[in-house]
């Protein structure tokens, strides 16, 4: 199917155009076929080949992967662009599919991801308290859950001038959000009620929580909390954003692949939309890491 709506006929011929419409004013004004072929400029034999053809294995099958596109386009809003739909057709419809089909489908049908927008500048602050960095960018590496979690607030608006914060913990080892909290305000209390919800899982005096030199993550307060409960705490160099690399990625896809395909007038309507987004982040969405070779 095309944008629009209507379905696009992979079979298409050098006449297919003069065909459908003869089809269409046949069977919608009752005009007659041998007039309409002669208007059309087409042999009436050749109109009823086409019209009693037979669709091959190849453009059933062609179909079949624009209607799974099509369905997938609209169930993840978009999201998806070639690599990523081939890499869900392949593992979870079991398309068996080359990453060169769904490119030219999907550029057939007219679907193409959302694109990603430049992120907001960096506002410097002045810290109270500033921890070493320990993880020190060791993304490479293969690590089980809850030994190196990641976390940052973001900053979401809704209605005519209301601001909602999300704060949230990223497990490396585990590639999920293992813990968050939606506010209202960007206080202590935000980032406190989050790292709490985990606390009784981490591995005290071993597990790092890394974050950003954000005033949320530098005051005193935050300091004594993860002294509190026996955390390291590991921090970014200033101003640079990839020290917290995954975290930063998670931040950048929310906003891309729910926040900005919409317009939020409450802050209830904005929870309920995260928390169904995190469960899909974390249960459901396809990454490249994932492969786009086709399962065996």
């Amino acid at each position: 199917m095309t944008r629009s709506g209507k379905r696009v006929d992979v079979s298409q011929t050098r006449l297919e155009a003069e065909y459908q419409t003869i089809k269409k004013l046949h069977e919608e004004k009752a005009y007659k076929v041998t007039w309409l072929c002669q208007v059309l400029k087409v042999s009436r034999s050749g109109y009823y080949k086409w019209l009693n053809r037979q669709p091959s294995q190849t453009k059933l099958r062609l179909e079949k992967l624009m209607a799974l596109i099509q369905e997938a386009h609209e169930k993840f809003k978009g999201i998806y662009g070639y690599r990523r739909m081939t890499i869900y057709l392949n593992h979870f419809q079991q398309a068996a599919v080359n990453h060169k089909c769904v490119y030219r489908l999907m550029k057939w049908m007219g679907i193409q991801a959302v694109i990603r927008r430049k992120r907001y500048r960096y506002k410097a602050h002045t810290p109270s308290h500033v921890a070493e960095i320990v993880l020190n960018r060791a993304f490479q590496e293969e690590y089980k859950p809850f030994e190196i979690l990641l976390t940052d607030v973001t900053e979401f608006k809704y209605g005519t001038a209301s601001k909602a914060y999300l704060s949230a913990i990223y497990d490396y080892g585990a590639k999920k959000v293992v813990a968050y909290h939606l506010s209202n305000r960007n206080n202590n209390t935000l980032v406190r009620d989050t790292v709490a919800q985990i606390t009784d899982v981490i591995m005290p005096a071993v597990t790092p929580i890394h974050s950003d030199r954000g005033s949320q993550y530098t005051t005193h307060f935050f300091n004594h909390f993860i002294d509190e409960f026996d955390l390291i705490q590991s921090m970014s160099r200033a101003g640079k954003c990839i020290d917290n690399g995954p975290m930063e990625s998670f931040r950048g896809t929310i906003k891309e692949e729910m926040y900005r395909l919409k317009t939020y007038d409450t802050f209830e309507a904005l929870e309920a939309d995260i928390h169904q987004y995190i469960t899909f982040y974390n249960e459901e969405r396809v990454t490249l890491s994932m492969g786009l070779s086709i399962p065996v």
